[in-house]
């Protein structure tokens, strides 16, 4: 349990997670209802079917992970303030949880940058643009998540950590980090910035060789890959100071106590700006929430006429 300084500081880095994560969940869940409305009313277009399909993807599993940190930061606010212990089984398997769905989180990405990829470089390839084939993808993905991380449990990697009243990979287990460093954030957040690039590349060869129209479809694929950079800025941001701990751990020997807090507060501060960002950047994403809502001004302001008539 913390003492002295870092009890304090630690409540408050916790609170500040806890903030974060609550208001990335009500986002998420916000556009989810959306999305999901939208999608069950068959008012999203044909061809922005796919990009949607995987917007409802990026923001169940931000959902899904600000559900799973916002628990343990309500078991890390109670073991503070009350030192209750949550030592358990199912505490192992959250912790175990969590791991995974960081994995999945950046994968999200990592499918909508593919679509990108497919769809501005290798149009000829259907096949890659269409519903099953990411729906299939999304299984795979999840059964090699899961399978990638069973061996930090082989490992006793996952542990309950006695300053934070929740299960997590321990940073004291060399073996064990290192491999959730590299399977859930090294790799799959170097993917997309690999894909983005390669679509930066493309895109800047082509200008000089197109016609007009052409032209101004690729000035909107430039738009759309530079707002992207931002969503690529908050998922690197996401990891650094745990890399950094695990660095200074590897060379040094000492672990600090307050590593986990500090770590996952821009895990929080990401996640937020992933929800926002994402609403931002991704068009079709941005036009299906602004119909909704330009949609119910609409009929409010239809409405209010009518009832000041019938008076």
């Amino acid at each position: 349990m913390l003492q002295n300084e870092n009890r304090i500081i630690g409540l408050i880095l916790t609170s500040i997670t806890f903030i974060l994560t609550t208001f990335a969940m009500m986002i998420s869940l916000i556009v989810l209802v959306i999305l999901i409305y939208q999608w069950y009313r068959n008012c999203i277009k044909k061809e922005d079917k796919i990009t949607i399909y995987l917007c409802i993807h990026i923001y169940l599993s931000l959902l899904i992970l600000a559900a799973i940190i916002l628990s343990m930061n309500i078991r890390t606010l109670l073991g503070d303030l009350t030192g209750q212990s949550f030592d358990s089984s199912w505490c192992l398997f959250s912790g175990y949880l969590a791991l995974n769905h960081v994995s999945i989180m950046y994968m999200a990405f990592v499918n909508q940058a593919l679509y990108r990829l497919v769809r501005i470089i290798y149009p000829r390839y259907r096949y890659f643009q269409n519903l099953t084939f990411y729906t299939f993808l999304f299984i795979i993905e999840y059964l090699c998540i899961f399978g990638i991380h069973c061996v930090i449990i082989a490992w006793n990697g996952v542990i309950y950590l006695t300053n934070d009243h929740f299960c997590y990979v321990s940073f004291t287990n060399l073996l064990a980090v290192m491999w959730a460093a590299f399977f859930a954030y090294l790799f799959p957040c170097s993917c997309p910035m690999i894909i983005y690039i390669r679509i930066t590349r493309y895109l800047r060869k082509q200008a000089n060789t197109v016609t007009l129209v052409t032209r101004q479809r690729l000035d909107r694929d430039f738009l759309i890959v530079r707002r992207i950079s931002i969503i690529l800025g908050l998922l690197l941001i996401l990891g650094i100071p745990a890399m950094i701990f695990i660095l200074r751990f590897a060379i040094t020997g000492d672990y600090h106590p307050l590593t986990l807090r500090i770590s996952w507060t821009p895990v929080a501060i990401s996640i937020a700006g992933l929800n926002v960002a994402s609403a931002y950047c991704i068009p079709q994403l941005k036009s299906t929430i602004r119909k909704v809502f330009q949609h119910r001004i609409t009929v409010i302001s239809v409405a209010v006429p009518l009832g000041r008539t019938e008076m």
